[in-house]
């Protein structure tokens, strides 16, 4: 995969001294304009494989926002390779242009096919992956949220040399796949915390088959209701973070984090001289589609 990328930097966010940590963020969120953070690691080997496999075009799934949709769509168009968004509900067929991801995934190139919300729950079955293959011919498919082995591979890259010195690893969960890579990259003195942004404890489940080490847990108390489920004190939180510190954090997967986080730290979960790293796994692009739902609720905005 062809890509100029900038580096990640740690960013110190310089907290009270009374607290007694110390706190980082890994900017994973800067490496590329479009294809940002985890989504970059996730797709690099994914992409290698598709040319190495000799097809055209990666298909994948997502919804109406999906950071997967517009960073595969960006990263296809980088690559030369035509890409197919499969589109959870059916009544989006209409709202590309008002959608600002969908737009920008159009504007890459990228094809759409549009299905219900329960059609979209088949997406991994036989039956329904072999009609996708009648339709579209031959694909790579790529998995909804990219997480796969060839993805935890990539996210195994984002840890260096220089982060040994952390006691703590924490990243936003979604899928797997990134907890994942950074499970296997850390050292096993580190302790690495997953912040899911869904309710469950499913993604254990989905984790373990990945991580090879196991010096890692789940926070499970901060997705504030649910995938993408949102309120006013996290918006607060975010545009106050955002002022703060001058690191801007998404709705759905960051923000909740970053809030559990300081939360816990506030609370003492973390050892009086703990080094903390936050990895930044970009989404930033979904914040614009979030805005628009909180106009709609008249509720205040990220900013």
């Amino acid at each position: 995969m062809t890509f100029k990328l900038q580096n990640s930097v740690n960013q110190q966010v310089k907290l009270p001294e009374e607290l007694g940590v110390e706190l980082f963020v890994k900017r994973e969120d800067t490496i590329h304009p479009f294809v940002s953070g985890n989504k970059y690691r996730k797709l690099k080997y994914n992409i290698t494989e598709a040319q190495k496999s000799g097809c055209k075009t990666l298909l994948t799934f997502g919804g109406a926002y999906s950071n997967h949709i517009a960073a595969v769509a960006s990263a296809g168009q980088i690559s030369g390779f035509k890409t197919i968004g499969v589109i959870r509900g059916d009544e989006l067929a209409n709202k590309i242009d008002s959608n600002p991801t969908l737009r920008y995934a159009k504007q890459c190139g990228m094809t759409f096919k549009f299905i219900s919300r329960t059609l979209y729950r088949e997406k991994t079955s036989e039956e329904f992956l072999n009609n996708l293959k009648e339709e579209f011919d031959d694909f790579y498919l790529v998995p909804e949220g990219g997480t796969n082995h060839l993805a935890v591979k990539g996210c195994e890259e984002i840890l260096t040399s220089e982060d040994a010195s952390f006691n703590y690893i924490c990243c936003a969960v979604g899928t797997g796949g990134t907890i994942s890579g950074l499970i296997n990259c850390s050292d096993p003195s580190q302790e690495v915390l997953g912040f899911p942004a869904l309710k469950g404890d499913f993604l254990k489940q989905d984790i373990s088959k990945f991580a090879i080490k196991n010096h890692w847990k789940l926070i499970t108390d901060y997705h504030f209701g649910g995938y993408a489920k949102i309120n006013e004190d996290l918006v607060a939180f975010i545009n106050q973070f955002k002022n703060d510190y001058d690191i801007p954090l998404d709705p759905v997967y960051t923000g909740k984090m970053m809030f559990g986080i300081l939360d816990l730290i506030e609370k003492n979960y973390f050892p009086k001289g703990s080094r903390i790293l936050v990895i930044h796994t970009g989404g930033l692009q979904g914040i614009d589609g979030m805005n628009a739902v909180l106009k709609k609720k008249n509720l205040p905005i990220i900013k």
